[in-house]
């Protein structure tokens, strides 16, 4: 299994790589000050410090959500949020996870391969964490701009309605997701937010497909 390329640093070398993330955001932003006021577009700044800070988000959360118990690593690119109420918040890859997990070298579909895998690779671990009876009460749901109604439904999943609020967040985060989805592609590629999807699945179905889904990851690999 890949480790995450992040979290074999040590605990000083992921600090610095905070820091310097950070340290880059902000000189963005004195970049935009300086410029609006040049310009004597004083609002400006007002707009870009939210699109500065959901682009930064991810570097931040991340290592703190895990560090913390609150988000869990199946594999590099596969995340998920603490069981509540019968259900699992799944999570793809962030911006972060890609900008560490994917070689600059790998070809578009090289890189699809690779997130898909990880995805499925990751579904097949969570299943494994809970026993048949506890996965009988749990469901999975995830929001996505990877996969497609088709893949989705061969993992175990069905598409469900995206609520306003889940599209307003991604409407809120399209820079972040933007960068995201060039970087998982190998090209500049703008998401349609209209054509993200959020899918569901019992738990216990992933389980079930279990075989067929370790089979499918070992393909994607080749």
């Amino acid at each position: 299994m890949k480790k995450h390329s992040f979290y074999i640093k040590s605990d000083k070398e992921q600090t610095r790589e905070i820091l310097k993330f950070s340290g880059i955001a902000f000189l963005v932003f004195l970049a935009i000050v300086l410029a609006a006021l040049f310009f004597e577009w004083y609002y400006l700044p007002l707009f870009i410090a939210p699109v500065i800070l959901t682009v930064l988000a991810p570097f931040i959360d991340m290592p703190q959500g895990r560090k913390k118990g609150n988000l869990i690593y199946y594999t590099p690119l596969f995340i998920t949020e603490k069981e509540k109420d019968g259900r699992i918040i799944i999570h793809g890859g962030t911006l972060f996870d890609y900008y560490y997990m994917i070689d600059r070298n790998w070809k578009g579909k090289q890189r699809i391969r690779f997130i898909l895998s990880q995805y499925i690779l990751g579904l097949v671990k969570l299943s494994e964490s809970f026993s048949e009876k506890e996965a009988e009460k749990i469901t999975l749901e995830g929001t996505s701009y990877i996969l497609n109604d088709r893949t989705a439904e061969k993992l175990g999943f069905r598409r469900k309605e995206t609520n306003l609020l889940q599209r307003f967040i991604l409407t809120y985060n399209y820079l972040q997701i933007l960068l995201a989805n060039s970087i998982a592609k190998g090209k500049l590629s703008f998401p349609t937010i209209g054509r993200v999807s959020t899918f569901t699945a019992p738990l216990s179905v992933i389980k079930a497909n279990k075989n067929y889904l370790y089979k499918l990851a070992e393909k994607l690999e080749d």
